[in-house]
């Protein structure tokens, strides 16, 4: 990453991690943390046991940030690479966020709006008599909403890159990826409730057979009892119907007007 591009990869990360931006020039960044990354950044752990503690919220701290190649301003925290907060932000996003963040390869020869899209592979777990799964990755745009499905195959022949083009900017979320995960999982639960649960009853009546078997074993005698709950437990986690849903991953893509239009209507 080169340097230059510091001041764009921090902003992208605050505005990933729902903090607010307060103000923001060429080479400062001021942001108002979370909670989470404020005990994640700012090592105040006594501060936030004493909050829970009292049963308080508690008041995340803001950053200050001085993103230009040397140190211009006193009154503002020089981050550079090599600095130990950007090693706690490197830190903490190998730690915390299984979230990646890339940039449509531009010409970089004249301006080139990016438009955000949030993408999410998500492993659905169908527990029951027979056990399945699979993968569905699903691509919700950031400024209008509209969402896809297979979106991973829609973007495998794209340019993409950790940096962006020369000339190339981003255009704001409207929709913040807190937000785009929770629209995602509303897809999820509506298609799983407009499924035919064929299989979920299949396995219900395989647990019921199973726990009458069972009943009818350690029925004549009481000194088992402890033990009837222990292989009743045992069938119920193997045959009880259940459905898993799992974040294998998620990216923030930019990708440019032709290219989102181009996606939306294969």
């Amino acid at each position: 990453m080169k340097l230059t591009n510091l001041h764009q990869f921090l902003h992208d990360f605050f505005t990933i991690q729902d903090c607010a931006v307060r103000e923001e020039t060429e080479h400062t960044l001021e942001v108002q943390l979370t909670r989470e990354l404020d005990q994640a950044l700012m090592n105040r752990p006594f501060y936030w046991h004493y909050m829970d503690k009292m049963g308080q919220q508690g008041v995340p701290m803001s950053l200050s940030l001085n993103t230009s190649p040397e140190k211009l301003d006193d009154q503002k925290e020089w981050i550079h690479f090599g600095s130990p907060r950007l090693q706690q932000i490197f830190s903490y996003i190998q730690d915390k966020a299984r979230i990646t963040l890339l940039y449509e390869q531009t010409d970089g020869e004249m301006k080139t709006s990016l438009l955000p899209w949030l993408v999410v592979n998500v492993k659905m777990e169908y527990f029951g008599k027979q056990k399945k799964d699979h993968i569905q990755s699903i691509g919700l745009q950031l400024i209008n909403g509209t969402m896809l499905t297979n979106m991973m195959l829609k973007l495998d022949s794209l340019p993409l890159q950790r940096v962006m083009s020369d000339y190339s900017y981003t255009i704001s979320p409207l929709i913040k990826p807190s937000s785009g995960f929770y629209r995602i999982f509303q897809y999820f639960e509506e298609k799983l409730s407009n499924e035919d649960m064929y299989w979920a009853s299949d396995a219900q009546k395989a647990l019921e057979d199973e726990r009458k078997l069972l009943e009818h074993f350690f029925s004549k005698n009481d000194d088992l009892s402890d033990l009837y709950e222990q292989e009743l437990y045992r069938v119920k986690e193997r045959l009880e119907p259940k459905i898993s849903l799992k974040v294998i991953n998620a990216g923030l893509f930019y990708l440019s007007e032709n290219t989102n239009a181009s996606i939306i209507s294969q």
